[in-house]
C-alpha cells in the first residue's frame, strides 16, 4: 500500500469515528396526543433519579438497572443551592457533575428530562434555593420581582447554557427531550394574585427565549402560558386533562413517600403502582416517570422539610443503596414492557373502558441580670430544637414533635447572686421546601424571652442586649471531620465518653470486602452528624423512635392510596442504618468521625453490609429466630417450615411434617419490617408432629 492509499484510509476511518462518536440532532415536538420525537409519536416511562443523592459511581449501575427494568428516560431536578452555595462560585464537582450525570444517561441510551426550576421543592434544604438569595435587600421570591428574577434568570441562563455547550439537548444530539420552568407553582400562585400571574408569564418568556429545541413544561399548572405544556403530579393522574393542543404528561407518580424523623416507614405496594400507571396510559397518558425510581440518600444537610431524615428511600424501584426494590421492580418491568410493545396502538387510538445554609444554626444569646427569685425561663421558638446553659452549665434540651416545629421551651433553673450568663443553642434540622411563601417561615429563637418566678413575678429579657454565633466551631472553623487537621494531636485515646453532649468522636475502621452496599449502625447514639474520610454522609438520629400507633403489616393494596396507608416501624428508630458509598471508602484505613449532640455510646457502632436477594435462618425448638435486611425492609416469605425442614440456607425443603399456618404467621410477623424475631416453638405453630428437636427454617427476600 502506497503512502496515498495509507492516507485515504486513515481519513475514512477518522470521517467513521467522528460519524459514529457524534448522535444525531433529533427533532422533538408533540401533537394532541404524544410527544413526537422526529415525526413519531413515543410512550414515555421515565424515573426520577437525583444526582446528588447518590454518587458518579452508582450512576451508571442505577441507569443500567433502570433501563433493565423497562425504562426509556431519566429525570432529574437541578439543584440551584449546591451548585451556587455561595454568590457566583459555583460548584459542578463529584455528585454535582450535572453533565457527567446526562452523559451517562445518554450512554445507556436514554431519553433525559431537565427539570431546571430552580425551585425545586424535592424535600431539599429550602426547595433548592441558596439561603444568599433570601438576603438580597427588595427580594421577594416566586413573585414578580425584579431583583429575584434577575438571580433566577441568571442561575437559569448558566444551566441552560452549559447543557447547550455540551450538546446535551436533544436537537444538539444529546438526551434531553423536555425542560421545566419553575415548579408547581399552580398549587400556590393564588397566594400571589396579579403579580403571582405575570411572574409565571415571566417565566414561560425566558424559557422560550432559549430556543432549546425542546418543549419545556411546567407540572401542575392549569392554564399555562402559550408554549408551555402543563403535567400531572400525584399518587394518580388518569383523570387529569391538560390544557387543549397538549398530550397528556404525568411529571411525578410518587412511588413511595419520603420519611421525617420519628415517623414510621411509608410503604406503597407494587400492585397499586403498577394499577395507576396502567390506568393513566388506558385513559389517554403518554408520558410518565416515577417519582422516585431511586431516592437515594440526603448527604450532608441537604433535607429540608424540616425533618426529612437522612434517608430518601422513598420506597422507590431502586432502593437507597442502588439495589433492587423486589417485588416492585419486577413487577413493574413486565407492565413497562407490556406498555411499550402497544406504542403504536396507544400513540393513535382512542381507550376508554389518580437553618440558613442548611446547617445547624447555632444561635449564642448571652446577657446578664440582677436575679431575685425568678427561677422559670421561658423562650419561644420557631427552631427545631432548643439546648438552653445557665453560667456555663445545661439545665435542659427540648426539640419538637409531632410535626410541629415551633413550640415553648420552659424549663426550671437555679441562678446565683449577680451576674448570670444565659446561652441558648437553637439547632435547625432543614429549612422550609414547599408552599407559598415559604421563604418567609422563621426558623430560630424569635422570642419573648422571659424569666418568670413566685408571686407572678415576670422579666421580660426581649429587650435586653444579645450577642449570637452561627455555625459549629469544630465544622465550620477547625474541621475536624478532617483527616488532616492541626487539632490532630488533642483527641483523647482513653477514657471514652459516653452519654455526654457536644461531644466530638473518631475511630477507625477497616472497609468491609465484596462489593455490597455499606452501611453504619448507630442505634445506641443520639443525634449528630458523621463523616467517613471527610465525606459527611449526613444527619443521623437514632434515638428518634417512631410511635407505636399505625402499622399496617397486612398492608391491602386495594382502595385508594396516601402516605398515612401501609407503614411500618412502629415503635422502632426512624432511622438505624446510614448509607456509606463504597466510592467513600479506602481498602484500609478509614476515618470516621461523629459530632454527638444529645449523648450516647459509640462503643456500639456497627460497620455493616447489604446484601441484596434472600436472607435466611432456622432456629431449633426452644430458640428464637432473627430475620434483618439490614437496612432494607423483609418483602416476601420465600419459604417456612416448623417441623423436619431438611436442607440449609437457599436449599430448603419440607419434611414429612409441620404446622400447617407456619408461612402465614412468619409472613404477619416479618413482611414490611426491617428485622423479626420469633419463637421457634410449638406454641407459636402448634402441630400435631410429635417430633422430638423441631426446627423452624425461614428463607425471605429483602
Amino acid at each position: 500500500m502506497n503512502d496515498c492509499s495509507r492516507f485515504l484510509v486513515l481519513t475514512t476511518i477518522i470521517l467513521l469515528y467522528y460519524c459514529f462518536s457524534f448522535s444525531f440532532a433529533l427533532d422533538v415536538s408533540y401533537d394532541e396526543k404524544a410527544l413526537t420525537i422526529d415525526g413519531e409519536r413515543k410512550i414515555i416511562i421515565s424515573g426520577s433519579i437525583h444526582y446528588p443523592r447518590s454518587t458518579p459511581e452508582m450512576w451508571p449501575s442505577l441507569i443500567k438497572k433502570a433501563k433493565e427494568g423497562g425504562l426509556n428516560a431519566i429525570e432529574t431536578y437541578v439543584f440551584w443551592n449546591a451548585h451556587e452555595p455561595i454568590y457566583r462560585q459555583y460548584d459542578f464537582s463529584e455528585n454535582l457533575d450535572l453533565v457527567r450525570f446526562i452523559r451517562a444517561i445518554h450512554d445507556e441510551g436514554l431519553y433525559a428530562i431537565l427539570r431546571i426550576g430552580p425551585y425545586v421543592c424535592a424535600e431539599w434544604n429550602y426547595g433548592g434555593f441558596p439561603v444568599w438569595l433570601h438576603n438580597i435587600p427588595g427580594i421577594a421570591f416566586r413573585t414578580n420581582n425584579e431583583v429575584y428574577e434577575n438571580e433566577m434568570k441568571n442561575f437559569t441562563t448558566l444551566i441552560v447554557d452549559m447543557v447547550r455547550d455540551e450538546g446535551l439537548f436533544a436537537s444538539k444530539g444529546g438526551p434531553i427531550i423536555l425542560a421545566q420552568i419553575e415548579n408547581e407553582y399552580g398549587n400556590v400562585m393564588w397566594s400571589y394574585g396579579n403579580e403571582g400571574k405575570s411572574y409565571i408569564n415571566w417565566c414561560a418568556d425566558l424559557a422560550q427565549s432559549f430556543h432549546i429545541g425542546v418543549p419545556w413544561i411546567m407540572c401542575q399548572q392549569s392554564n399555562p402560558p402559550q408554549g408551555m405544556i402543563n403535567t400531572c403530579n400525584g399518587w394518580y393522574c388518569d383523570g387529569f386533562h391538560p390544557s387543549s393542543g397538549i398530550p397528556k404528561m404525568w411529571t411525578e407518580n410518587w412511588s413511595g413517600w419520603y420519611k421525617g424523623w420519628g415517623q414510621k416507614t411509608p410503604h406503597r405496594t407494587a400492585e397499586d403502582l403498577a394499577f395507576a400507571v396502567a390506568r393513566f396510559f388506558q385513559y389517554g397518558g403518554m408520558l410518565q416517570n416515577y417519582y422516585m425510581y431511586h431516592g437515594g440518600t440526603n448527604f450532608g444537610r441537604v433535607s429540608g422539610g424540616p425533618y426529612i431524615a437522612t434517608t430518601y428511600d422513598y420506597d422507590a424501584p431502586l432502593d437507597e443503596y442502588g439495589n433492587l426494590n423486589q417485588p416492585k421492580w419486577g413487577h413493574l418491568k413486565q407492565l413497562h414492557l407490556l406498555i411499550r410493545s402497544m406504542e403504536d396502538i396507544l400513540t393513535h387510538a382512542v381507550i376508554r373502558n389518580v437553618e440558613y445554609g442548611n446547617m445547624m444554626t447555632v444561635s449564642f444569646i448571652i446577657m446578664t441580670i440582677e436575679p431575685k427569685k425568678l427561677i422559670p425561663l421561658k423562650v419561644q421558638t420557631a427552631g427545631h430544637g432548643l439546648h438552653a446553659f445557665v453560667n456555663g452549665k445545661h439545665v435542659r434540651s427540648q426539640w419538637a414533635k409531632g410535626g410541629r416545629y415551633e413550640f415553648d421551651f420552659e424549663s426550671k433553673i437555679k441562678m446565683k447572686n449577680g451576674t448570670n450568663l444565659i446561652s441558648l443553642l437553637s439547632v435547625t434540622v432543614g429549612l422550609e421546601n414547599y408552599g407559598d411563601h415559604f421563604d418567609e417561615i422563621k426558623n430560630g429563637i424569635h422570642g419573648p424571652v422571659k424569666l418568670m418566678g413566685d408571686n407572678n413575678q415576670v422579666k421580660d429579657l426581649q429587650n435586653s442586649t444579645w450577642t449570637y454565633k452561627v455555625g459549629i466551631h469544630g465544622i465550620d472553623k477547625k474541621k475536624l471531620y478532617m483527616r488532616e487537621n492541626r487539632y490532630n494531636r488533642k483527641w483523647e485515646l482513653e477514657n471514652l465518653p459516653t452519654d455526654r453532649m457536644f461531644v466530638w468522636y473518631q475511630t477507625t475502621f477497616m472497609a468491609p470486602m465484596g462489593d455490597d452496599p455499606v452501611v453504619l449502625d448507630l442505634l445506641g447514639l443520639g443525634k449528630g452528624i458523621a463523616w467517613v474520610n471527610g465525606h459527611n454522609i449526613g444527619r443521623y438520629w437514632p434515638s428518634f423512635f417512631a410511635d407505636d400507633n399505625g402499622c399496617d403489616y397486612k398492608c391491602d393494596y386495594r382502595g385508594t392510596y396516601s402516605n398515612s396507608k401501609c407503614l411500618s416501624g412502629c415503635n422502632q428508630s426512624s432511622q438505624r442504618w446510614y448509607h456509606v458509598p463504597r466510592s467513600f471508602l479506602q481498602d484500609d484505613d478509614n476515618l470516621l468521625v461523629l459530632f454527638e449532640e444529645f449523648g450516647g455510646n459509640p462503643a456500639n457502632l456497627k460497620i455493616q453490609t447489604v446484601t441484596v436477594g434472600t436472607i435466611c435462618a432456622n432456629a431449633y425448638e426452644g430458640n428464637k429466630l432473627e430475620l434483618s435486611c439490614q437496612g432494607g425492609t423483609i418483602s416476601e416469605i420465600k419459604f417456612a417450615s416448623y417441623g423436619n425442614p431438611r436442607g440449609s440456607c437457599g436449599s430448603f425443603e419440607r419434611g414429612t411434617c409441620e404446622s400447617p399456618n407456619t408461612t402465614t404467621i412468619i409472613e404477619n410477623a416479618c413482611v414490611g419490617k426491617e428485622s423479626c424475631v420469633i419463637d421457634a416453638s410449638e406454641f407459636t405453630f402448634p402441630n400435631n408432629c410429635k417430633l422430638v428437636g423441631q426446627r423452624l427454617a425461614v428463607e425471605a427476600i429483602c
